[in-house]
């Protein structure tokens, strides 16, 4: 054991070791390497099968399960922010999958509805790795949500990516000026 390893944390616990650390960060880099490698599998399966991506399909699916929505309400169904979610409301009214019109009760309002064609769609789409994740999420306790949610932030904080944008997973977007450029191995900047 390493004399930094031998001195107490801060609340009276032994500090990890240098092979816990690196057990928790493989750990760490795993399940997030899962993630990505899921989301990436399942927006080219999206992709070829419906020329989607998977965070519109996605949308089409939270939209399905409570028509009528506003952008807002949307965002919260997605758990992201209006912006994002109107990026991809955009592509999906152009591709004539989803259409916004007045709310009967306030007309300032703008809902959004499934077409016939987004109906259509929907009825050959699988359920998404997004509503697998939210699922599962919902599944864990009260204090396990919260201690993850926390944890993610502070890891994001602490590698300095905490203002990138978090736009939906593998949808394009404009260049994120939150994200620091990355060198490649041949720049000598």
């Amino acid at each position: 054991m390493s004399p930094r390893s031998a001195l107490p944390s801060s609340a009276g616990t032994p500090a990890p070791s240098s092979t816990e650390r690196d057990d928790a960060a493989v750990r760490a880099m795993d399940s997030l390497r899962r993630i990505v490698h899921a989301l990436r599998v399942a927006t080219r399966a999206s992709e070829r099968a419906f020329g989607l991506s998977a965070a519109q399909l996605f949308v089409l699916r939270q939209l399905a399960v409570l028509p009528g929505q506003s952008l807002s309400d949307l965002a919260r169904r997605t758990r992201t922010t209006p912006s994002s979610v109107s990026e991809v409301v955009s592509r999906l009214v152009r591709r004539g999958l989803v259409a916004r019109r007045a709310a009967s009760t306030d007309r300032r309002r703008a809902v959004l509805a499934l077409t016939p064609a987004g109906r259509a769609l929907l009825e050959r789409a699988p359920e998404t790795v997004q509503e697998r994740l939210l699922a599962g999420f919902d599944r864990l306790g009260d204090a396990e949500r919260q201690a993850l949610a926390d944890a993610l932030a502070s890891w994001l904080a602490a590698s300095g990516l905490e203002s990138v944008r978090p736009a939906l997973f593998f949808e394009e977007a404009e260049p994120d000026p939150g994200v620091p450029p990355t060198r490649s191995a041949g720049d000598s900047r």
